[in-house]
């Protein structure tokens, strides 16, 4: 080799860059249908009287991601729903608490997915997220108004957090084996974070 002459990296190819485009169509996918699982959860009314209650079902595809893939793939699912979404419903303050409260949850399943998997079910780590959805929620009303006043509503949206964190995690319960026989998540499963 001759002095001054710099070598490139080479590109991966074959099976690295295989894996890395299956990578990106999982995430794709899994922020599309986070999306549009937002949108229709807006159709499902809530007749609670908390405000921004809703059912949470793009944890659905996060608390999944975060089964098959490693952690920033999650966080990626996380940021891309939330940016989608407040393009389409609007405001800077539903992005913010939409996005603490994704955040909040996203970190507490990632934490108990990766110390607990095997140990701690599915449905409990969804549970635990949904109530850290709503805590990180009740931290960015709490930011926008400068008031812990709203933190009076975490009594009732820890029950709801546990309802719909049920709902969300026999749901994942079921997409897991389903998705499992794919080809398209081989190798995935178990990924490093």
């Amino acid at each position: 080799m001759e002095e001054g002459v710099t070598v490139m990296p080479s590109i991966p190819h074959g099976e690295e860059t295989g894996l890395m485009l299956r990578r990106t169509v999982i995430i794709a996918i899994f922020a599309a249908v986070a999306v549009v699982l937002s949108l229709l959860e807006t159709l499902v009314p809530l007749n609670v009287s908390v405000p921004g209650a809703k059912l949470g079902l793009a944890n659905i595809m996060v608390l999944t991601c975060l089964y098959f893939m490693r952690g920033r793939d999650a966080m990626v699912v996380v940021i891309l729903k939330t940016l989608l979404t407040a393009f389409i419903f609007g405001t800077f303050s539903s992005f913010l608490f939409s996005f603490l409260g994704a955040v909040f949850s996203f970190g507490v399943m990632w934490v108990l997915l990766k110390v607990g998997r095997g140990r701690l079910s599915l449905i409990g780590i969804s549970v635990a997220g949904g109530i850290a959805h709503n805590f990180g929620q009740l931290a960015a009303a709490s930011i926008v108004i400068h008031s812990s006043v709203v933190f009076y509503y975490l009594p009732m949206l820890v029950l709801l957090g546990l309802g719909t964190g049920i709902v969300v995690g026999i749901a994942v319960r079921v997409l897991v084996p389903a998705l499992s026989k794919l080809s398209l998540f081989e190798g995935f499963l178990g990924a490093e974070s």
